[in-house]
């Protein structure tokens, strides 16, 4: 199998963060966000990682200029999460082996959910394998609907959800492992029939779930990764997290 290859989606902008800086780069405990979620996917053995840049692209790469195994993709009209990582097929193309799918403003990301993904990949070699986590409260995530045997069968998103699938704790955190090829795949059927008119990564399960495909979720992400930075509000206790857990510049 080839050796995984990791697409850290980073071309957002820091709308709430009350900053002009793109959300990847809002520092964290000082240093900016997704240098944690680099080091968490070098730690977890990814030698190959290509970073979706959009908003000032320009400072995402300078940052990162100093840091081995990157690549950039460039995602110039921000289309939804799905069009992000269409922008990485070309440098995706031939590509056997898992591709690692995850956010960039995700700096709590942790080595051993990554390592837990992977292996579970390389054992059942599903088309798709979804990091999933347990949340006491799973207010506004989609929810991950499995079957009476327990298989995954959806992803139900929290407004389209009925009042018994509210009741699932089991949540989608946008973080997925993707047989390369069967990625490029899903990617070519994405639609944007939706009110942004956008391209959900989402999506993609589901596409290859209909064609009888694998697809697997995994609830092995710590509940510390579900602590998301969209306000300034977050930031604070995603860093007092941090600093509990002995994180360090």
């Amino acid at each position: 199998m080839d050796e995984p290859v990791a697409v850290v989606l980073a071309a957002g902008l820091g709308t709430r963060m009350k900053s002009d800086l793109p959300k990847v780069l809002v520092p964290v405990l000082g240093r900016p966000m997704i240098h944690f979620v680099l080091d968490a996917l070098a730690a977890a053995g990814i030698t190959r990682t290509i970073v979706v840049v959009g908003y000032r692209a320009d400072d995402v790469r300078a940052e990162l200029a100093g840091r081995k195994g990157i690549e950039f993709a460039l995602q110039s009209e921000r289309l939804g999460t799905g069009h992000a990582v269409k922008m990485a097929q070309p440098l995706l193309a031939g590509h056997s082996g898992p591709v690692l799918v995850v956010a960039g403003d995700s700096p709590m990301i942790q080595v051993r959910s990554v390592r837990a993904l992977l292996d579970h990949f390389d054992h059942h070699r599903p088309a798709c394998l979804l990091g999933t986590l347990h949340k006491a409260n799973p207010h506004g995530l989609g929810r991950i609907v499995r079957d009476a045997a327990g298989r995954f069968q959806r992803i139900v998103e929290e407004k389209d959800a009925t009042d018994d699938q509210r009741l699932i704790t089991e949540v989608n955190m946008s973080t997925y492992v993707f047989s390369g090829p069967e990625l490029l795949h899903a990617l070519t059927l994405l639609k944007n029939e939706n009110r942004q008119r956008e391209y959900y990564l989402t999506d993609c399960p589901g596409i290859l779930q209909a064609e009888g495909k694998l697809v697997q979720a995994l609830p092995v992400l710590q509940s510390c990764e579900a602590l998301s930075i969209n306000t300034v509000e977050e930031l604070a206790q995603v860093e007092a997290e941090m600093r509990k857990l002995g994180y360090s510049h």
